[in-house]
């Protein structure tokens, strides 16, 4: 029998493999936590995927008529401190005993459990979910309302970190969870600078709502629409209003608002709330600066204004962000 070493929670991210599995979803926890990252100056994760059997997993078949060779098995995953399950197989059908049994080993022994679309439903199976908030992909809601009713699901965010046990939406929003795992680890300096790695936003607003069949057309209005967003970026420590929004792109501000909505899933003014809590951490995190300085470098006219709209966002404090974040990395 092999023997494998249980690491302690943190820096080991396994990722599970199954039979048809799209790549993309595990390429996404690979991008993230396997690439190596030395300018970053941070002890990085070591990322190992795992296959759905004990200690030698075979080849397993995936999309497109390639095949994955995992380099461990369950046994492996059991002892990651950070495992990842980026879909199943079935979403009607429970994964294989040996696969929730590891799942559940894994978060018996403190493993942060952590799923991206579809993934969700071996968490459910694993009874990892009672108790707990969740997420899947939109599409699969009815089906996950079905077969897990007692279950507390949110269809419309783009992820949950409830506890020790996170869910992401579809394919996509695997990228925000893992870049939130990252900010979690690491502080919001190492997250964004991974997600300029990436050319993604570090934090998206909105939820996946807005992409339930409604494909949004490109166009010149939506480039004036980002022209004016990339100007508020550099102002927002600025009273920025809808008029002054809708003057840099050119539009009325019923139009403005109208193009805004579609392209953003999202109103101006909640935009510049998470754009200015978003730029917030930052100084939260670098500097010893007094919570009203940081509110009003970052546009807001009080700080207990400032500490409302965090506190919704972040569901923490300024001052508790920053002693948990403050000397992370």
């Amino acid at each position: 029998m092999v023997e494998v070493r249980i690491e302690p929670a943190g820096r080991t991210v396994a990722v599970l493999a199954f039979a048809g599995m799209s790549l993309f979803e595990t390429g996404i926890a690979t991008e993230v936590f396997g690439l190596p990252r030395p300018e970053l100056q941070v002890p990085w994760y070591r990322l190992t995927i795992c296959g759905p059997a004990d200690v030698a997993p075979a080849p397993i078949p995936v999309l497109g008529g390639a095949t994955l060779q995992p380099a461990a098995g369950l046994r492996a995953l059991a002892a990651a401190g950070t495992v990842i399950v980026p879909g199943v197989e079935d979403v009607h059908a429970d994964p294989a005993p040996e696969v929730l049994a590891a799942l559940r080993a894994a978060h018996a022994r403190g493993a942060r459990i952590v799923s991206i679309c579809s993934g969700a439903f071996a968490l459910a199976a694993a009874g990892l979910l009672d108790g707990r908030r969740a997420t899947t992909h939109w599409r699969y809601a009815e089906v996950f309302r079905a077969r897990f009713p007692h279950l507390d699901l949110d269809p419309d965010v783009l992820y949950i970190a409830d506890g020790d046990v996170w869910t992401s939406a579809g394919s996509a929003a695997g990228i925000d969870l893992c870049l939130h795992v990252v900010r979690t680890d690491h502080g919001a300096a190492i997250a964004n600078a991974v997600a300029r790695r990436l050319v993604v936003q570090p934090h998206r607003d909105g939820g996946q709502a807005q992409f339930i069949e409604a494909p949004m057309p490109a166009g010149a209005d939506d480039d004036r629409i980002a022209a004016s967003l990339a100007w508020a970026l550099t102002r927002l420590r600025e009273p920025l209003t809808l008029a002054e929004l809708a003057r840099q792109a050119h539009m009325a501000p019923r139009t403005y608002l109208r193009h805004f909505t579609r392209a953003t899933g999202t109103s101006p003014i909640r935009w510049l709330l998470r754009q200015r809590i978003q730029a917030s951490l930052s100084l939260l995190e670098t500097t010893d600066a007094p919570i009203e300085q940081v509110a009003a470098a970052v546009g807001f006219d009080a700080a207990v204004t400032f500490r409302h709209h965090f506190s919704n966002a972040m569901r923490t404090s300024p001052s508790a962000y920053r002693q948990a974040f403050r000397d992370r990395g």
